[in-house]
């Protein structure tokens, strides 16, 4: 197939393009290697399939509706893959307008995008901090999602609403994922997984907020890229059983669905980060904070919805996921 997929600079962008590539579909990448964090990492992930004979790229912004609809012209997709959008619950506090920008301006011309380019089915990156004040456990795609904390978490739930405007309106089948707290090789180093394996590297102490009683459904890199494959490939249906008197946020009666994406296994941070310390081979001075505001004690993902309509099972256990991640981050960093 011919798949458009946005983000390809970026940590799971780059990891998906790889596998349609490997699987023999034709990728258009748009991406535009903002310095949102160092864009020498963002080359780095490209450099792996850049030269590939069935990829081209687009150095771009998603903002710019003309650029947009010109990539979209000239490779006429079948599906797109929306992974590109302004990251970071906590940068979101500062600035705001990038992220209007980004993921509300942005995700409008990729829906028009396709709307006039019968794309046969949008699949796009929303994300669990949806869930925001939520405290059942695990957090399902029937929960009522109405109480954000971040202007990030915000902006992913306009996302979905107008996704479903779309499906509704012009028959435009879309998936969303509601990512859980991805990691592994390739990651990005505004996430904890990296910034603790630096600091642990360096013997500096780090700073652990909600005084160490976070716990995150951490999902290896590999789990997230088939959860997104096994989306794509099935192009989103209306639910024959959709009840308008007893709606469900996950399904409807136009061609929409959203997922969680996650491990299902919640780890405490405090055990994510002696697992670092364990294959970094030393230990590090652990500040205990508050935590911060935009962000939520806990999350978990109930997965059985994704699990049923597709098959998903995640098995990357976190001891495996950080080995590997560590490994990796030996060798790029030189550590």
């Amino acid at each position: 197939m011919r798949i458009l997929v946005t983000g390809t600079a970026g940590f799971i962008g780059a990891a998906l393009a790889q596998r349609l590539l490997a699987r023999g579909d034709e990728v258009c990448g748009f991406d535009n290697h903002n310095d949102y964090y160092d864009p020498v990492l963002k080359e780095a992930r490209l450099a792996q399939f850049i030269d590939h004979p069935h990829y081209t790229h687009h150095r771009a912004d998603l903002a710019d509706a003309a650029t947009v609809g010109r990539a979209f012209g000239a490779f006429r997709p079948q599906r797109v893959v929306n992974l590109a959008a302004q990251a970071g619950v906590r940068y979101s506090l500062k600035h705001p307008q990038v992220y209007a920008s980004s993921n509300l301006v942005g995700f409008v011309n990729i829906l028009e995008a396709c709307r006039h380019g019968d794309v046969e089915h949008l699949v796009y990156a929303s994300s669990s901090s949806v869930y925001g004040a939520n405290r059942k456990l695990p957090f399902a795609v029937e929960d009522a999602v109405d109480h954000p904390v971040s202007l990030y978490a915000a902006t992913k739930k306009a996302n979905e609403l107008m996704a479903h405007t779309y499906s509704h309106l012009y028959g435009l089948p879309t998936t969303g994922l509601r990512f859980f707290t991805v990691y592994g090789p390739w990651g990005r180093p505004d996430m904890s997984p990296m910034l603790f394996a630096d600091r642990i590297s360096r013997g500096e102490p780090i700073d652990v907020f909600n005084y160490g009683r976070h716990s995150r459904d951490f999902t290896y890199i590999d789990d997230i890229v088939e959860g997104v494959l096994r989306t794509l490939d099935r192009v989103a249906q209306p639910d024959p059983g959709y009840d308008p008197l007893l709606p469900s946020p996950g399904s409807s009666s136009a061609p929409y669905r959203l997922y969680n994406i996650g491990n299902d296994q919640p780890v405490q941070l405090l055990r994510f980060i002696e697992l670092l310390e364990q294959n970094l081979g030393r230990s590090v001075e652990k500040r205990l904070l508050p935590m911060q505001p935009g962000d939520v004690p806990d999350t978990w993902a109930d997965v059985s919805a994704l699990r049923r309509d597709t098959g998903y099972a995640p098995n990357t256990s976190i001891d495996d996921g950080v080995a590997r991640f560590v490994a990796w981050y030996r060798g790029y960093c030189g550590k």
